[in-house]
């Protein structure tokens, strides 16, 4: 029964580290986001960013010699609680100030609780967040799928499930505290008598170890607790992507459970050459995806090159290489808790540490928004392949430090359960059985018909123009006016600037419509989609020349009983730049039945205006001839526009002010 005890104890102690470890990965992706936020609404550097300095926090560990003050830990990890609680029920700028709090006592928390290792109350942390990571993993995939790209605990009518994540996470407190010394989670009792002895490990060595945790997390971040990040990569289906990274996971974790398992069996060659592997894979899976964007302007309108078979190996790679992630995290944290550091040499390679993450999210934001940063921000342009190339550089350079050979290691200092492997494959089995069950599944219109409504939508990355996050608030509008076609603009927020979320495909799966995503997130865009009730038909995306951001357009067709429509969207650059809507206008020229709908950003009293209704028509003026609905209303600077083939009879045209968004809904309704 005492084995049985221990074994329970241990399976919730390692639990309740992988929520907290869920909430340390939610606090950075809404404190990175909530930074972003006021960026997107200002189109400039905010003095808001200056709370980044909040991720420079392990500097404060530089001033203790030997150890943090008891109440240290308990304190940070209730600071950190009580962030992740709070922050999600708080407007934009209080939840970016109190999850940047918690983001700051988790990276205080981390590299203390790790030079806790030979105090007598302690626990090998290291070990326990070894083992905690893939179920924090799977829980993530879980509730990312639930949310249809959002984490569902961090929507605001899902409060409860943070709720629960926290009172599970404040757990691990008391476990920790309350087991006997003989239900540690490895290790012996002989480290604690010398807890006081400074460390043995050279503060190179601890700098080196903590880059590559950082930098394993980062990566875990940036992509991994988020697989539809890499479905839109590369547009690869959801259904690829997300049975791939949940089968690897999962074979992981059952491959390290038996005490000859696969840790043992690696040499530090076969570590460093799966590393070399997995790095490879990763940077040339956004690599192939980007686009080489021809200098000139004579080249475009640029077809999106179609996705094939070879560009879709390096993704499998990746997908099936990642856990090899898990393997580094085990021997990092091991590293570290084996030097027995001091709070001074852990603040000086935390720091570091966190100072290189910092440097990472800037670079990663930069390749979509370079455009508005000065000097440097032309130099990330199509570099998003290299931000990823660079951590995965940094995770295999860390392991050059990691002693000794894996194989005379011993059994694993971080050896599952069979409670735990058992766990995540059940978390993992949810994830892809709810992806089914969530996903959209539309059915076309049996009906026939002789109209339809179309709208053009400016999401501003799902926040409204108070700059609050409010994608619900866009999608009760969008169903109030209950469209068949739907045109989205800046709609791509599958990045870490956008919290990793997927706004197209949350509208997709609630209005059950059929979607194109548009460009693809390597491609820097700020994303264009494309939503139908009834079936899309050769969707392609092509590129317009730009000095400035990068812009896109699609054209797909839409069929309508007998009738097919010519549909396109687009979101043009600032000022909608005349080359820009001459090349939009050749994708048109020549074609019946003309839907363009999207942000031109040129007002009607303008030439691009001009030049385009010598081709189209303003399906507004068409309804409005004198620009007035019934309702008084004179949009005279609008810039959001649908533009029909002439002759097209448009019987309904609206201009809806919301402030569910910093632009306007505009809807026009086609009768044949």
């Amino acid at each position: 029964m005492a084995k049985e005890s221990v074994h329970r104890t241990n399976f919730l102690r390692t639990l309740a580290l992988a929520t907290i470890l869920l909430c340390a990965f939610q606090l950075i992706t809404d404190f990175v986001e909530g930074i972003y936020a006021f960026g997107l609404l200002g189109t400039s550097i905010p003095v808001e960013i200056a709370a980044v300095a909040l991720l420079l926090s392990p500097l404060f560990l530089i001033l203790f010699r030997r150890r943090l003050p008891r109440p240290a830990l308990p304190a940070l990890l209730g600071l950190m609680l009580a962030a992740r609680l709070l922050g999600p029920l708080l407007d934009t700028r209080w939840r970016m100030i109190v999850m940047g709090v918690g983001v700051s006592a988790m990276l205080l928390l981390l590299p203390a609780a790790l030079g806790e290792r030979g105090q007598k109350q302690g626990r090998p942390w290291g070990r326990g967040i070894a083992m905690a990571i893939p179920l924090a993993l799977a829980l993530s995939l879980l509730l990312r799928t639930l949310g249809s790209g959002f984490d569902l605990s961090l929507l605001g009518h899902r409060w409860w499930i943070g709720l629960l994540l926290v009172i599970v996470a404040a757990g691990a407190w008391v476990l920790d505290r309350s087991t006997a010394p003989s239900d540690r989670l490895a290790g012996s009792d002989r480290d604690a008598n010398d807890a006081s002895l400074p460390s043995g490990g050279s503060t190179a060595r601890i700098i080196g170890l903590s880059l590559g945790l950082i930098a394993v997390l980062a990566l875990f971040y940036f992509v991994f607790s988020t697989p539809h990040v890499l479905s839109r990569w590369t547009s690869a289906g959801y259904g690829l992507v997300l049975p791939l990274a949940a089968a690897a996971l999962v074979a992981y974790t059952w491959l390290l459970r038996p005490a000859g398992g696969i840790r043992r069996r690696l040499t530090p060659a076969w570590l460093l050459a799966g590393n070399g592997l997995f790095v490879t894979a990763l940077a040339t899976t956004a690599l192939v995806h980007q686009v080489a964007f021809p200098a000139g302007a004579s080249a475009y309108p640029l077809a999106q090159p179609s996705p094939n078979w070879f560009q879709q190996v390096p993704l499998i790679l990746t997908l099936l290489l990642y856990p090899v992630l898990l393997l580094d995290l085990s021997l990092l944290l091991e590293g570290i808790e084996a030097a027995r550091p001091t709070p001074r040499q852990l603040g000086a390679g935390f720091s570091l540490a966190a100072l290189f993450l910092l440097v990472m999210i800037f670079a990663h934001v930069f390749t979509t928004v370079y455009d508005y940063i000065p000097v440097v921000g032309p130099l990330f342009r199509d570099k998003f392949w290299l931000v990823h190339l660079v951590v995965g550089l940094v995770v295999f350079a860390s392991m050059l430090l990691v002693r000794r050979p894996v194989s005379q290691r011993g059994e694993p200092a971080a050896k599952p359960s069979y409670a735990l492997a058992s766990t995540v494959t059940a978390l993992a089995v949810a994830a892809v059985v709810a992806a089914f069950l969530v996903s959209a599944h539309p059915q076309v219109p049996t009906e026939e018909t002789r109209t339809l409504r179309i709208l053009t939508y400016n999401v501003q990355q799902g926040y409204s123009e108070e700059g609050q996050r409010n994608v619900d608030g866009q999608l009760a509008l969008i169903e109030q006016v209950a469209p068949d076609i739907v045109g989205l603009q800046e709609s791509d927020n599958a990045r870490i600037a956008g919290g990793n979320g997927d706004i197209v495909r949350y509208f997709a799966d609630r209005l059950d419509m059929y979607t194109y995503y548009g460009p693809p997130t390597v491609a820097g865009t700020f994303g264009i989609a494309l939503l139908s009730k009834y079936p899309i038909e050769n969707p392609r995306t092509f590129y317009l020349f730009s000095e400035g951001e990068q812009v896109a357009a699609i054209e797909a067709q839409i069929s309508v009983g007998d009738k097919t429509f010519h549909v396109f969207v687009t979101h043009l650059g600032n000022g909608g730049p005349m080359v820009q809507q001459e090349q939009f206008l050749t994708l048109v020229a020549d074609k019946t039945d003309v839907i363009a709908l999207g942000d031109f950003n040129f007002d009607p009293d303008s030439a691009q205006y001009r030049l385009t209704t010598t081709l189209l028509e303003d399906s507004w003026q068409v309804r409005w001839p004198d620009w007035t609905d019934a309702a008084g209303t004179r949009p005279d600077h609008k810039i959001d526009h649908i533009f029909v083939s002439p002759g097209s009879a448009v019987i309904e045209a609206r201009f809806i002010e919301s402030p569910a968004s910093d632009h306007p809904a505009v809807t026009a309704t086609l009768r044949w």
